[in-house]
């Protein structure tokens, strides 16, 4: 049979006839394996295997000029956002220290610290309330001379208008004459601010308020008293423990060297011996009842609202807030009775109670006028006392008896005080 024939490529580089392929031959048909190559790519790829470069790689020359035009139109356009991002940042921290505050008050009471109870005798519960975080965008301007006149954040703090001009002065003049530095009056009118800048009184006008300064420049002194629970939040909101004062008060001591510091509340009381001023068991008797006609009571003189020292804390503050409230929902009613009833009154059904601690000044110390007039000018051992305050509360004449109160501990007038009686009549 005859042989199989193969391709003249398949034959092991021989030729036809089994002679071998010339050197030219070899060549021809690599061309024509490249030529035929270079048709199928040209079909497949007919851009070629590598794109071209971009336009913008070509002309970037010509956009360099564009962006250069283009530059300060996007700096002012990220100035822009940079000062609204601020604006933001501002109303971001204001929410955060809202924040701040409405946690602390969500956490009073809760105490995620357990503690095993001592030994019988020793154990003491918790007395001071921890302050708040200051929040200076409350009121940067009043920040300010905060920082300029307390001193280690805490100040004495009067309200006055032209009503009190002459007792006004009387207070600051004692005041300078203890050396003390720390206090501020609250001027609730023009004459009061120009009157406390010529005479050197570092003084504070608040910003315009209708509500307050209608009451501030025609008010009584029950008016202009209640003021005080309204303007004393930016003071604790700010983180300074403020000493209220009221103007009939004449000051023979620092009284920031008497302080206990221990409570939300430290105040002067209206009672006038121990047993009034500390509290005590009353028995009220009710014969009817019989056998058990009598029932014990526990009693307390009220706490004078025209000077205290109130520490920036939560359940301070919700005091001034009550207290406030009270007093413009109920316009009869007196602020020292609103302000006692808030610090005292328990929580009872359909009422939950402060939860603000307290502390009762020393009534010989912080001493009130019925104190002074009814038992220490009567009494040898008590006028060697030296008081830190007399506050004129008892007594409508109060400026002449504030100039002999001051004849009596400042000037040695012994007989200074013989001539006014007891009380009022």
């Amino acid at each position: 049979m005859a042989s199989r024939r193969e391709a003249p490529l398949m034959r092991g580089g021989s030729g036809g006839g089994g002679q071998p392929l010339s050197r030219g031959s070899r060549i021809a048909a690599a061309v024509v394996v490249g030529v035929a190559l270079g048709c199928v790519c040209a079909f497949f790829y007919p851009e070629g295997f590598f794109s071209s470069a971009p336009d913008s790689a070509i002309h970037w020359p010509r956009r360099a000029d564009s962006v250069a035009c283009d530059t300060s139109r996007e700096v002012a356009n990220l100035k822009s956002q940079l000062l609204s991002l601020e604006r933001k940042n501002a109303e971001f921290r204001k929410q955060i220290n809202e924040l701040s505050m409405k946690v602390q008050l969500a956490g009073q009471g809760k105490n995620e610290v357990l503690h095993k109870a001592g030994p019988f005798g020793t154990v003491k519960a918790l007395r001071t309330n921890p302050t708040v975080a200051p929040d200076l965008s409350i009121n940067p301007r009043l920040a300010k001379i905060l920082e300029q006149v307390a001193v280690k954040k805490e100040l004495i703090v009067a309200l006055a208008n032209s009503n009190v001009k002459e007792m006004l002065e009387m207070w600051f003049t004692n005041i300078k004459r203890v050396d003390i530095s720390n206090y501020l009056v609250v001027a609730l009118d023009d004459s009061i601010e120009n009157f406390c800048k010529s005479n050197d009184v570092p003084v504070y006008r608040r910003d315009p308020d209708d509500g307050i300064d209608n009451i501030g420049k025609t008010g009584g002194n029950h008016a202009v008293s209640g003021l005080k629970f309204r303007i004393l939040r930016e003071f604790l909101q700010l983180g300074y423990s403020v000493l209220l004062s009221d103007i009939d008060i004449i000051f023979f001591q620092n009284p920031f060297n008497y302080l206990y510091r221990d409570s939300d509340v430290e105040s002067m009381s209206d009672g006038h011996n121990n047993m009034t001023a500390y509290g005590f068991n009353d028995v009220f008797d009710e014969p009817s009842m019989g056998w058990a006609r009598y029932a014990h009571t526990m009693r307390i003189w009220v706490y004078n609202s025209g000077f205290f020292f109130i520490r920036p804390t939560i359940p301070s503050i919700e005091l001034l807030d009550r207290v406030a409230g009270r007093l413009s929902r109920e316009p009869k009613s007196w602020d020292q009775a609103v302000f006692n009833e808030e610090l005292f009154f328990p929580s009872h059904p359909g009422y939950a109670g402060l939860h603000a601690s307290k502390r009762t000044m020393d009534i010989y110390l912080f001493m009130n006028s019925k104190v002074l007039f009814k038992t220490v000018r009567k009494d040898a051992h008590l006028q060697q006392l030296k008081p830190v305050i007399v506050h004129l509360n008892y007594h409508p004449d109060k400026s002449d008896r504030m100039k002999a109160v001051i004849e009596f501990y400042v000037n040695g007038k012994q007989n200074a005080l013989e001539h006014f009686p007891d009380g009022s009549e």
